[in-house]
């Protein structure tokens, strides 16, 4: 049997090979298999591989695919809890939702990767990030053991980040969620270009269908939803989080660079800011078959044929850029798996 490489695994289409795989396709598989993958010093989780970026050389450790599936819910007069295995595609359960008269997900139509995964990056669009519904997780402790249910409380989950990915090592089995139930109204659009994109106002209730269909065309022409077809899409989705600085550091950018409230602090733009470097859409390193997504900036896509440390070339050169032009540090969104970036 060929050897499978976590190239095949992620939507970046870059990694060497695992040193063992397993896969799961059901929530006690799953258990067992994450119990397993324990006996060895490194061991790695993997969903939809939408937010990866590993070495070329591969991972040596035990490589864990989650492929479990299934949807439950619980309704009552203010809404419904669901509760989703961690496999479940994410795509697939927003339209579930929609088509269910679920509302409160709708915007984040279109991400790619699993339900499980949801929440290790609170994922967010549109003005809606998934701490707005999320209640609790299933999760299985790697240094208790216990596998438990954990409220989103204790998750500390901000602008892409959680204690799932910072710091709680284990494997998410089940994500649960509290929705609205239908109304023909929807919720409130909460993003300037989707409100603008729907023809409305600012905070107009709009039928969650529309919002999906909307935010899918959106994503699209930002090469924003997963297409075998269009190179624009094999990436890893924004390769970079919006920096945020202190209000202080904010008054010495440009007046046109965009800017939002972050607590005390100030949220910039991070496709801004590269733009603004120098470093536009369809720019490659000269040799490379990494380069800038022709319809994001904040993509960085694989051609055809790259290498992990072709996109990683590519990824400091960004940051160089920017930190050379503006003085700012840009982080990376995915996780990255061996010694690319360091």
């Amino acid at each position: 049997m060929a050897e499978t490489t976590l190239a095949e695994l992620t939507t970046l289409r870059v990694g060497g090979p695992a040193g063992r795989l397993l896969v799961a396709e059901t929530t006690e598989n799953l258990v067992a298999h994450v119990v397993d993958a324990w006996s060895d010093d490194d061991w790695l989780v993997v969903g939809g591989g939408s937010n990866l970026l590993v070495a070329d050389g591969g991972f040596p450790g035990t490589v864990v695919v989650v492929r479990t599936r299934g949807v439950t819910h619980e309704a009552d007069e203010d809404g419904v809890t669901v509760r989703v295995a961690a496999g479940e595609p994410w795509d697939e359960f927003v339209a579930t939702t929609v088509a269910r008269g679920w509302t409160g997900l709708e915007a984040l139509s279109g991400i790619p990767g699993t339900v499980g995964a949801s929440p290790v990056q609170n994922i967010g669009a549109y003005g809606v990030e998934l701490s707005d519904v999320l209640t609790a997780v299933e999760f299985l402790d790697a240094e208790t053991g216990e596998r438990s249910w954990v409220p989103a409380a204790e998750l500390a989950l901000g602008y892409r980040t959680s204690t799932l990915k910072h710091g709680r090592r284990g494997a998410v089995l089940t994500v649960e969620f509290r929705l609205g139930t239908a109304t023909a109204d929807g919720v409130p659009v909460r993003y300037a270009q989707l409100a603008g994109s729907l023809g409305v106002e600012l905070g107009t209730r709009v039928a969650p269908a529309d919002v999906r269909a909307e935010v899918l065309r959106l994503r699209s022409s930002k090469g924003m939803v997963l297409d075998d077809a269009d190179p624009d899409t094999w990436s890893a989705g924004s390769f970079f989080t919006n920096p945020i600085v202190s209000r202080g550091f904010a008054e010495t950018m440009p007046l046109d660079a965009p800017r939002w409230p972050a607590g005390d602090d100030v949220k910039l733009s991070a496709a801004w800011l590269i733009e603004h470097a120098g470093v536009h859409r369809g720019y490659g390193v000269p040799g490379s078959s990494a380069a800038i997504s022709t319809k994001h900036t904040l993509a960085l896509t694989n051609r055809g044929g790259a290498t992990a440390a072709q996109v990683a070339e590519l990824a400091r050169y960004v940051q160089v850029t920017v930190a050379n032009r503006f003085g700012v540090t840009l982080v990376p969104e995915p996780v990255v798996v061996g010694d690319l970036l360091d």
